[in-house]
Order: structure tokens, then sequence, then C-alpha cells
């Protein structure tokens, strides 16, 4: 949502001239983690509750522009290096990053935020200002992150997810990690509809974080076992035995031949070294109604999502994990965890790894009187091995007293799980050699989600599934608010 430049401050009202002496106003309190004011801005905030904008950390155009050095030099390739020799090289790198970080400092000079009524503003651009304003009461999650280089230089990132937003939605980076700290809990108040707490005075230290209820770690040790049996690391032996038989072949090797092979043997290893990286250290806990996750080694994350905005679970068993019984938990957050391309930015983690014991403790907390390990599901009928000759055994569903189940996968299997409250919409589906077969597919929709299906069911039993659904989804709705009141 795009606003124009703000408007001017309206000029103060003065007194009707009553013959008594004019009573200045009384002077609001300076709000907590107030910095350097917006050009033209007073420290007092104008009437109606706006508050001064603030900018963001003075070192944020260094990171912006280190950061920016970084893809110029990832960007150009072995083969520039070669043509152009080491010294050129270097002067395209300095011009590349010199620009980047003259275009952070415009930007960072022409940013700031401040919170309106229930709204969060923030402000940017030189030749197109643009303001964004984000309603509160659209949040569902607010995460701090600290990648490397901020963490080095003491600051963090604030990054905001809203129902409906495809990513995610003007992150502020960076600020300081106590003023990022408080303003994570002030939104997250506003958004709730919970009182505020006073601010401190000015200067003064925001008062700590709720330490919440601590429901699991997960040992590090598992985590570097659970991505060794993946398909990448299986399959790293036979890469490097081919690229040692290429060597051997060809006798000797150019400098852009083994810089391309590295490249590529970088990229096998990529996703499970980087789903160390993002998982290392995870923690769980809770906070009331809230889930609190930590995460990460080279950037840290602390990311909260209400519990009411979850709108499914995902439990999956990869193939080479069953030796061991272990399982990850995943979540679907209304609008967001889908949206989001890069699963590293989605607030979705719940269990990286573990048994399933922990699985079922993790599932209760997070959907009370669900037990993981007694769901039911029943497959679809005979006729369906015409469709599925292989899988038929591997697909299932069924209705639990608090939550749609449905189970799907061969080799990898998996386990959905849907909260009857959190159904927006149910669905009936007939392909033509299902039509043939009389067999239909039943989907559950949840709001921004994928939701889950029940595939080939028979057709009578199909509308029956969906009418259950429905009005299980409506009571549901119905309880579920009047619990929130």
């Amino acid at each position: 949502m795009s606003h124009g430049p703000a408007d001017p401050e309206p000029a103060p009202q003065h007194p009707a001239d009553d013959g008594r002496p004019a009573t200045p106003p009384p002077t609001p309190p300076t709000p907590a983690g107030a910095g350097p004011g917006w050009p033209g801005s007073h420290p007092a905030p104008p009437p109606g509750g706006e508050e001064p904008r603030q900018r963001l950390h003075p070192l944020s155009p260094v990171l912006h522009g280190a950061k920016s050095l970084v893809v110029v030099i990832a960007g150009l390739s072995w083969s520039t290096l070669s043509r152009v020799g080491f010294g050129w090289f270097a002067v395209l790198v300095t011009v590349f990053a010199l620009g980047a970080t003259v275009l952070s400092v415009v930007s960072w000079w022409n940013t700031g935020y401040h919170l309106v009524g229930r709204e969060l503003r923030v402000h940017e651009g030189l030749i197109w200002r643009r303001t964004r304003a984000i309603p509160l009461e659209r949040l569902q999650a607010v995460e701090v992150v600290r990648p490397l280089l901020a963490q080095l230089t003491g600051l963090a990132e604030l990054r905001l997810e809203v129902v409906g937003g495809g990513k995610t939605e003007a992150p502020l980076a960076y600020l300081g990690v106590a003023e990022a700290t408080a303003l994570r809990q002030r939104l997250l108040a506003v958004a709730g509809r919970a009182p505020e707490t006073v601010p401190p005075p000015a200067g003064a230290a925001p008062p700590p974080a709720p330490a919440g209820r601590w429901l699991h770690t997960v040992r590090k040790e598992d985590l570097l076992v659970s991505q060794l049996l993946t398909p990448q690391a299986f399959l790293l032996p036979f890469g490097l035995a081919f690229v040692v038989a290429q060597f051997l072949s060809e006798g000797s090797w150019s400098f852009i031949a083994v810089a391309s092979t590295l490249t590529a043997m970088a990229g096998v290893l990529l996703q499970p070294v980087r789903r160390v990286l993002d998982d290392w250290g995870f923690r769980l806990d809770r906070d009331d109604d809230t889930l609190r996750v930590r995460n990460g080694l080279l950037e840290t994350r602390v990311q909260t999502v209400p519990l009411h905005r979850v709108q499914t679970i995902r439990a999956t068993w990869p193939l080479l994990w069953r030796m061991k019984g272990w399982l990850r938990l995943r979540l679907e957050v209304a609008g967001y965890s889908a949206a989001e391309p890069d699963d590293r930015n989605r607030p979705d983690r719940l269990l990286p790894v573990g048994d399933a014991g922990t699985g079922g403790l993790v599932v209760a907390e997070v959907l009370p009187g669900v037990r993981l390990d007694a769901l039911p599901s029943t497959p679809p009928p005979g006729r369906a091995r015409w469709l599925r000759p292989l899988s038929r055994s591997a697909v299932g569903a069924g209705l639990d007293a608090e939550v749609f189940v449905a189970r799907s996968g061969l080799l990898t299997r998996q386990l959905t799980l849907v909260p009857y409250a959190r159904i927006q919409s149910v669905r009936v589906t007939q392909g033509p050699a299902q039509r043939r077969l009389r067999l239909a597919t039943v989907h559950a929709d949840t709001a921004g989600g994928s939701g889950a299906a029940a595939p080939d069911r028979d057709l009578a039993e199909a509308w029956e599934l969906a009418a259950e659904l429905t009005a299980r989804a409506h009571f549901a709705r119905h309880a579920d608010r009047g619990r929130r009141g």
C-alpha cells in the first residue's frame, strides 16, 4: 500500500483570545528507541499520535555496500578474470562497489519509519518518494535477522510478514539489536491488541524480552548426520570419482576448467550445507500464544509466529531418515509460506530433525489434543490402482477430532494436518480418468497456503467427506471466535 509524500504538519491551534494568558501544552515523552529525527520533523509527536520519523542505523550503507561487493564479485565470471587480467578485474570491482555504496548512502538518507496509530509507515525514495503503510492488524510474523556482517557490527534486520504479502514487507535494515528487539515487541503488542508498555526514558535500555517456555533444542550431531543422509551426500563420492577420472584422462586442466568444476561441486553441496548453517542452534520456545524460533550460525534469526496464524503442519519422513526413525516438521502461516520463493525466509521451521516422540510433543503444543502417532487414515478404493499402481497404499485421508489428515508419498512420506478452523473452502474435483472410474479428489484450502487433498476417493465418499469438512470447519470457526472473544 503506497501513499504520496507526507503532508506538512498542521499549524498549531491558538487558544481563543479571552484575556487569559496562553498556557503552552505539555510536551509528550520521547518514544523508546528514538534516534535522530527526519529532516524537518520535531522531537515531539504531532497531534493524532504520530511519532517522529526515525532513520536506520548510520552503518546501514556500509553493510549494503559490502553485500553489493559480494554480488558483483560473484556476478563476474572466471572467464572475465582470465580475459581482462587481475588489475582491470580489480578496477571493475572497485567501480561497482563505490557506485553501490553511494546509492546505499542516498537510500539511507531518504529512508525512515514511524508508527501512526495501528500502522507502521516506511518512507523511502529521493526522486520518486514512496510511503508504505503496513496495517499491524494483518501482521503474521516478525523476525529479527542478524547476517554475519550485522553480527560483527552489532546490528540486526527487522522483517515483517503480513497476510496476503508475496514477500517480506518493508524490511528495516539495519537497526541496533536493542532497538530492533524493542520495536518487534511493540509491533506485536499493537498487532495483538495488547496494551503497550510504557516506553522507558530516552537513553535507557529497553526491557529484556520474555524468556518464554522452552520446548526443544535440536542436537547439533543430529543435524549434521541428517544432512549426511541426503541424496546429495550419497552422490558426492560418485561426482568426485568422475572429476578424478576426467583429470586423469585429460592429463592437465586449464584454470577455467578447474574453477568450473569446483563451482559445480560447490553447487551440489550447497543445499545440505545451507540447511546446516540455517538450522544450527535451533531452539523452539513458546510465549503464551506465540512460537519463538531461534536458529542460524552465520545468519541468526529470531522468528515470532502467532499460533492462531498457523494453517497447516506437515510431517515428512525422508527415505534415508527412516532407518533412524527421524522426521521433519514444517508450518504453513497464512498467506506467507507458499508465497515466499526462498525457503530460508519462510517462518515455517518447527522441527528440522527429531525422533517420533519429540515430533509428537511439538505437534501437541501447536495443536492441543492431536496425537501424531494416532491419526486416522484410510486408503483410496481398490480401483484407484489404475491411477496409482505403486503409490495407492501410501495415499490416505481421515478425520481426526481436531484436524483433517492427508497422507502421501511413496519414498518420502508426508503427513499434512489441517485444523478445521483454518479451512477456508472445500472443493471436489474430477479428471477425465477419475470420471470413468467414479473417483474424485477432495481439497481443503487454507488462507494463502496449499492446504491438503484427499485424492482418488470414491465419488459418493468424496461428497460426504466434503460435506463433513464444511460442517466441521463452520463449527470450529465459530468456536474459535468464541474462545478468542
